[in-house]
């Protein structure tokens, strides 16, 4: 497959780091490096995170109750360090609806977005609630129904969201969630739960955004922004000033096949004006390693690679492709990275967690 032939070769690319030689980074997936119970089964996984125990905490679109639309589709599962599962975290909890991402703070705290419920959930270790952010939709409302996406946007509200998608946490305790689908902001609310501040519109100017997908933050306190719909990763202090763009322009395969759907044409995506969601190189989720010598990592879904940066926006290493197969992806929804060189990513399309050990030349 002409796509493969990158794993051979460095490749030229130009960004906003300038141009740079990115190499393809060796790497190998561990067959099935987590272990169900017979009678449970992953659906389309979601997210993916990892304690400082090296426990492993997987949100699954799993469990379906209802209907065809609008059933009730999240699942937080459990697994040990060896990848066997060891218990069902909020079994039946209210604010499951849609699931979105999972993380883990650093007092090994869990917290899960659900996008369908507009909520977040913070659980202690122990697998209790500890706080909870948002609030879902009554169902004795008779005008509950799917959120609407009116044009102009409505006004966002403090302590409320639309279509929540990630949290990350900074070094002083505070938590910044990224929200969402419909408000496109980050939200800032400090350890004790109290809502700080939002920054962020609907747009592509800096600071603005479109489908703010997923969150990160260094050992600074700068906040990692994947702006899926604009095709960039926007950078932030944290009280929301804008620092840089770090954009992903590395050469791929014409012929590189998606994971599901038609070949997407950047150009006329672009000229279009639709969100850049399955453009090249557009953020759908990214991580932060732990240490002295950060780095960062970010998928797309076409071609559907990862790719590893410095925290400055030079691209590193890129390595993956899209496909059913180990070391292929389908749609990574998020990363986590305990290590440099180890990821888990979480799959939407192929109802899977693969974890993945870099081999860098």
């Amino acid at each position: 497959m002409k796509h493969t032939l990158l794993a051979a070769a460095a490749v030229a690319v130009s960004s906003a780091a300038g141009a740079q030689t990115v190499p393809a980074i060796p790497f190998d997936s561990v067959p099935d490096p987590l272990t169900l119970p017979a009678d449970l089964y992953f659906g389309e996984v979601t997210g993916v995170a990892v304690n400082s125990k090296g426990m492993v905490y997987v949100l699954s679109r799993g469990n379906t109750n209802g209907p065809a639309y609008a059933a009730a589709a999240t699942q937080l599962l459990e697994f040990g360090a060896d990848g066997k599962f060891i218990r069902e975290i909020g079994k039946n909890l209210y604010a499951w609806s849609f699931g979105h991402t999972v993380r883990i703070d650093p007092q090994d705290n869990i917290w899960v977005t659900d996008k369908g419920s507009d909520m977040v959930v913070k659980f202690n270790p122990a697998g209790r609630v500890l706080m909870v952010f948002g609030r879902k939709q009554e169902a004795s409302d008779r005008e509950t129904a799917p959120l609407e996406r009116h044009k102009p946007p409505l006004p966002a509200e403090t302590g409320r969201f639309r279509q929540v998608t990630d949290v990350a946490f900074d070094p002083a305790g505070n938590t910044y969630i990224s929200d969402g689908y419909i408000n496109s902001r980050v939200a800032k609310v400090d350890k004790d739960g109290r809502w700080l501040k939002s920054w962020g519109d609907p747009g592509k100017k800096p600071g603005e955004f479109n489908t703010p997908h997923s969150i990160a933050a260094d050992a600074k306190g700068n906040i990692y922004v994947a702006d899926r719909g604009n095709r960039r990763i926007q950078v932030f202090d944290g009280e929301g000033s804008f620092q840089r763009e770090i954009r992903i322009d590395v050469p791929y395969e014409k012929s590189a096949q998606p994971a599901i759907g038609a070949v997407p044409d950047l150009v006329k995506l672009e000229a279009s004006g639709a969100p850049l969601t399955m453009a090249p190189g557009a953020p759908w989720a990214v991580c932060i390693t732990p240490g002295a010598n950060q780095v960062l990592y970010a998928s797309d879904a076409y071609p559907g690679r990862v790719y590893k940066l410095s925290l400055d926006g030079k691209v590193l290493g890129v390595l993956g492709e899209s496909g059913k197969q180990l070391k292929q992806f389908g749609w990574i929804h998020e990363i986590a990275c305990p290590s440099e060189n180890v990821l888990y990513v979480a799959e939407l399309l192929n109802w899977r967690v693969q974890k993945l050990q870099l081999r860098p030349r």
